[in-house]
């Protein structure tokens, strides 16, 4: 029989939990940051972070933390992993149970995200991070890499009418490569998953020509996303 017994000094150990958001505007994706209030490293951009206390779940944290921040917990919610470098904060042993989740953008939630004095960054383009949330960050993007070359996930990323245009870029950006327009279109197609809808996008230029709209046929959208079906390698 296997005896594991905790001293009172072993049980000083915090915990914490943080959150990935990914959100995309139809051109790049885009993850969600906030400034740090407080000692340590006071100003510095981290990801959304919450403490969780002893009689609390870190999902149930996670959760809490989305709906102050995006006033809304719907949103696809996934766990990441249990970061606990001996130094990772400079106060004392914090263990960190990160999470990702995946937002489809609009007015209403960026007046809460500014509200909350959070800030979109693109996913090439940010900012130095403190703790190890950069180790965090990058482990949540291999996270997504691997999820859109599983399943459809653009269901929770763009909006409920979209151009062929954002539907490649997303891909573009989550795998960090390029893709050839015709036939990336071809595949697409080929899947079924897209309605084609009978109309098209505002011009804002005469150079510009309007692009026709799609929607995901939502059906056989969730019936793929449980099969684990890609359309973009097939």
């Amino acid at each position: 029989m296997i005896r594991v017994d905790f001293t009172p000094e072993q049980f000083k150990v915090a915990i914490a939990t943080s959150v990935i958001v990914f959100g995309f505007d139809g051109e790049n994706l885009k993850v969600l940051l906030g400034k740090k209030s407080g000692n340590p490293f006071e100003g510095a951009w981290i990801v959304p972070s919450s403490v969780v206390n002893v009689d609390e779940d870190t999902t149930d944290v996670a959760r809490r933390l989305l709906k102050k921040i995006t006033g809304t917990d719907s949103w696809h919610l996934e766990k990441l992993n249990g970061f606990a470098d001996l130094y990772r904060n400079p106060q004392g042993r914090v263990i960190n149970m990160a999470y990702y989740c995946t937002v489809r953008l609009d007015l209403n939630i960026e007046d809460r995200l500014e509200k909350e004095n959070y800030s979109w960054f693109n996913l090439n383009e940010t900012p130095s991070l403190a703790f190890d949330h950069n180790e965090i960050l990058d482990y949540a993007r291999e996270r997504l890499k691997r999820r859109v070359k599983r399943r459809p996930i653009g269901f929770s990323l763009l909006p409920k009418e979209f151009t062929m245009y954002n539907l490649q870029r997303m891909y573009e950006c989550a795998l960090s490569k390029n893709f050839d327009k015709r036939n990336f279109r071809r595949k697409v197609l080929k899947s079924n998953l897209l309605i084609e809808m009978d109309k098209k996008t505002r011009s804002s230029s005469r150079a510009k020509r309007p692009s026709k709209l799609y929607k995901f046929d939502e059906k056989k959208y969730r019936t793929l996303s449980l099969k684990g079906y890609d359309f973009v390698y097939q």
